[in-house]
């Protein structure tokens, strides 16, 4: 693949510093009051599960953006918005207009002793902690869950074992769902999601690290073919802490995931890696957002598919965002999308906003392409048959992503994974 590689504004729609007019949003439209709304608990609770930077700031552009706890305050989704722009509406499963009451994937949890696994009603404290919703969708499900999963490593706990949260579905009528994932301070661990069965969700993903903590999360999508799945994860990254966020996407019919990270104290570090890979008809986006509202803070997000058959999609927006406060930021993202065969799209924005010069140093970059013919000729000419060197490629391609898992029964799992994907696009 031929890479363009853009350290300053030439994104899409990147901005450095651009004006603007407050209380519009990007696409001009006046904000509704909801900016700052209520939590569904009300009255002070709203206020107290406002936590991080970045919410509700009219004069920035994605920062700007309208997040709420109540559905009421998102209008109804067009398929012209921002947002929804790549996202096909009509093989959403209502997820944006239905009531969500179906019954949720089921929670299976696998953990060291140490970690405390609990079932709670909405109206605990730590439901809202990490984030507030910035679209209809995930407002569809903080509207319409029933109860959520909370996991927490303990303070001062570096674990030698991963925790394995299995979310079965085990139907198609849309369902919400809500996990809240806590490292308190100086705790260390790997946490794994892995989404199987046939489902269609709306689902929110709280993940809040405390000071000094060092968290990998890995959230696996290897749904049915029929499966519908929107994800909201937002991170919360406390002084000095550091996350490592994957997500690996290969079943569904259509998968939206949307990470975010917030840096609500100086020192954080935030490591955002994705890999997808669709087949014939799948549709896979991921749409990434950093927001560096704090200072001396480092960002790094690298996003990796594969698209294989006829209208095969992908798409991956990545969003960063630095605040004028957030000096001595070191932020960088990179997408890279390799087409397998005729007949798939894959979408690529960038998007960097800068609002001060003072930090290390912001760039991204986007590549999309086909086999590199070089790789293949240096492969064939020492003997290897072209099939056998397509696969090389690809392996030596996705695997970048997978070895940075750290969990060898995952990364064993998830090689496999990707040689039962070769092998569907060679029958």
């Amino acid at each position: 693949m031929t890479e363009v590689t853009t350290e300053e504004n030439i994104a899409e729609k990147a901005r450095i510093g651009a004006p603007s007019i407050p209380g519009l949003t990007e696409e001009g439209e006046t904000l509704a009051p909801a900016q700052t709304a209520a939590s569904p608990l009300g009255g002070d609770a709203a206020k107290a599960h406002s936590h991080g930077g970045g919410y509700g700031i009219p004069d920035s552009s994605r920062a700007g953006r309208l997040t709420s706890y109540r559905l009421e305050d998102f209008p109804a989704v067009k398929g012209t918005e921002e947002e929804w722009r790549f996202t096909p509406l009509k093989r959403l499963g209502g997820l944006h207009k239905d009531v969500l009451d179906g019954a949720a994937p089921a929670v299976a949890v696998e953990a060291p002793e140490q970690v405390r696994v609990e079932t709670v009603g909405r109206d605990d404290a730590r439901i809202g902690s990490a984030g507030i919703p910035e679209d209809r969708v995930s407002a569809n499900a903080w509207a319409h869950f029933a109860e959520a999963t909370v996991v927490t490593i303990p303070s001062g706990i570096a674990l030698d074992e991963r925790v394995l949260v299995t979310l079965t579905g085990a139907g198609l009528a849309a369902a919400a769902q809500h996990v809240v994932i806590v490292a308190e301070k100086g705790a260390r661990g790997v946490v794994v999601l892995q989404h199987v069965g046939a489902a269609i969700v709306s689902e929110n993903v709280e993940i809040v690290l405390e000071d000094g903590a060092d968290l990998t999360v890995v959230t696996l999508q290897e749904w049915t073919d029929e499966s519908v799945h929107a994800s909201s994860q937002q991170v919360k990254i406390g002084r000095d802490a550091h996350i490592k966020h994957i997500v690996v996407s290969l079943g569904g019919s259509l998968v939206r995931m949307t990470p975010t990270a917030r840096f609500a104290a100086p020192g954080g570090q935030a490591e955002l890696f994705g890999l997808y890979f669709a087949d014939a008809g799948q549709h896979l986006e991921q749409r990434t957002y950093v927001d560096h509202a704090q200072p001396n803070c480092v960002s790094n997000v690298l996003y990796k598919g594969a698209l294989q058959g006829k209208d095969a999609r992908t798409v991956w927006v990545g969003d960063v965002l630095i605040q004028k406060q957030a000096e001595g930021t070191d932020s960088y993202e990179k997408n890279q999308n390799l087409i397998l065969t005729d007949g798939g799209r894959a979408d690529s924005v960038p998007n960097l906003e800068i609002e001060t010069g003072l930090i290390e140093g912001a760039g991204h970059a986007s590549a999309t392409g086909r086999f590199d013919d070089e790789h293949l000729f240096y492969l064939m000419a020492r003997g290897i048959p072209e099939d056998v060197a397509r696969r090389l490629v690809v392996r030596g391609f996705l695997n970048e992503i997978i070895q940075k898992i750290g969990v060898a029964s995952i990364e064993e799992h998830l090689t496999e994974a990707v040689e039962r994907e070769l092998d569907a696009g060679e029958n």
